[in-house]
């Protein structure tokens, strides 16, 4: 018996094409990420990995699209042919078995260090471009979440006891960014 045909889709913003990545393939199901590629830390792909069975074939347009960093990358596809799917990236035309030959491995790992060297590039245009815009005075940070009454209320429903991971739903934020709140009003001891 043969497995199914899954695709896997990130886009790093809402405006990028998702539909052009895995065009033209047939697939069983597709499962698409909004979400940097940073990190493997994306709702999606940890629903992709516990879904997939021996027999699958994982479609990914290209690595980048999968992980930014070698090691994530290799940890993902090596999670993935544990389980005895394939995992093959179309740009690249590479398939990947777990019984794979050097040149495969070898190939894996140039390719995955190539993206990872372009991640490292645009962290660094990204660096550059804020302290030029800084030095003309206009870049002047990320707009707060909060306003200061919003604030004033967040400490205090804070210090009655309510729950970080509570207040960071309820105002729509990250529990750091609560307890980056509370650490610049003087509670951080929270």
């Amino acid at each position: 018996m043969t497995g199914q045909r899954i695709g896997y889709v990130r886009v790093s913003t809402l405006d990028q094409n998702e539909q052009r990545q895995l065009e033209g393939q047939t697939l069983d199901q597709v499962f698409t990420d909004h979400a940097s590629g940073k990190n493997t830390q994306r709702p999606k792909l940890d629903e992709l990995i516990r879904f997939a069975r021996a027999g699958d074939t994982v479609m990914v347009h290209s690595m980048d699209r999968l992980a930014r960093n070698l090691d994530d990358l290799r940890a993902v596809v090596q999670t993935l042919t544990g389980k005895g799917a394939r995992v093959e990236f179309v740009k690249e035309g590479l398939v990947f078995t777990g019984e794979d030959s050097p040149m495969a491995n070898l190939m894996l790992s140039v390719m995955g260090a190539f993206a990872e060297f372009e991640r490292s590039l645009i962290k660094e245009r990204q660096r550059e471009g804020i302290a030029l815009a800084k030095t003309r005075g206009v870049y002047k940070g990320r707009k707060r979440s909060l306003n200061p009454e919003q604030v004033s209320e967040l400490v205090a429903r804070a210090l009655s006891g309510i729950p970080k991971t509570q207040l960071a739903r309820e105002y729509g934020l990250s529990r750091e960014t609560v307890y980056q709140y509370l650490r610049r009003s003087g509670t951080s001891t929270l």
